[in-house]
């Protein structure tokens, strides 16, 4: 069985990584991606209990350490993470 291997896929669009976050959080929240947008707050708009975001943070770097070897969403930083939009420029400062 061949070793693991991470292909380098270039920097994602930051409109890639919008439908991405997008699309992890309605499948976490059970909801659809369309009504989602860059401005919601997390906990205010889309009632996304902490739980939900440490779920969202591991289906990123899971999807992301595929693209990026070594991807991860510091602990530190999640606290700073209040809305889409918040997510979505971190994401992106560091795969875009």
């Amino acid at each position: 069985m061949p070793a693991e291997t991470h292909v380098e896929q270039g920097p994602m669009s930051r409109d890639e990584i919008v439908n991405l976050v997008k699309d992890r959080l309605a499948d976490i929240l059970e909801i659809d991606p369309g009504g989602i947008n860059e401005g919601d707050s997390f906990q205010d708009d889309l009632d996304a209990d902490s739980l939900a975001l440490i779920e969202l943070v591991e289906a990123l770097e899971d999807e992301l350490g595929e693209r990026t070897v070594g991807f991860r969403i510091d602990d530190d930083d999640l606290e700073d993470l209040k809305t889409v939009r918040d997510a979505v420029d971190y994401v992106h400062s560091r795969v875009g």
